[in-house]
């Protein structure tokens, strides 16, 4: 058996901060959710559309508007708010949380 040979405390330091030099390996690509860019302020053809498409959605809510038309969810309560004022559609249920909405039949 060879006899094993004595290293210097500075040797055995050199040896362990070499060993380190690798990086850690990283769990996560990071990837990151792109964030939304939703209006928070109408224009006329935005509200134009909103006047026209929405009264044929069979179910209508605050997501489905903030999803479809990429408006805001305040600008979307307002304007479902004003919507059923005018006649345009009808409130199916309504809770503090969701609004559910559906096309106004004669």
């Amino acid at each position: 058996m060879p006899l094993k040979v004595q290293t210097t405390k500075a040797a055995k330091a050199a040896a362990a901060a070499a060993g380190s030099k690798k990086s850690k390996k990283k769990w996560n690509k990071g990837k990151v959710k792109d964030r939304a860019d939703h209006m928070v302020i109408l224009d006329q053809d935005k509200y134009d559309r909103i006047l026209k498409d929405v009264p044929t959605y069979k179910f209508i809510s605050v997501s489905v508007l903030v999803d479809r038309l990429k408006i805001g969810g305040s600008v979307a309560r307002v304007a479902l708010r004003q919507m059923e004022k005018d006649g345009l559609i009808k409130c199916v249920d309504k809770h503090s949380k969701q609004l559910i909405y559906t096309r106004a039949t004669a």
